[in-house]
């Protein structure tokens, strides 16, 4: 499992985490330990799981990557 902090734009309140962490929550091999506003930290398994399927997941609840670390 790798360790993954993701720069969120758009975010501005819970609700916002919230969704964030309803759209991650649904791909298989990801953790979600913790949604802030503007921030992401997930635990995922890297032979299941890609960058591109992270910020498809981001951009689905409508917000956009900045970065992932």
């Amino acid at each position: 499992m790798k360790n993954s902090t993701i720069t969120i734009n758009g975010m501005t309140c819970g609700h916002c985490a919230m969704a964030v962490k309803k759209e991650l929550t649904k791909i298989d091999g990801v953790t979600v330990n913790a949604v802030n506003v503007g921030t992401a930290d997930i635990s995922f398994d890297e032979t299941k799981v890609t960058e591109l399927i992270l910020t498809s997941a981001v951009e689905e609840a409508g917000y956009s990557v900045i970065s992932m670390q």
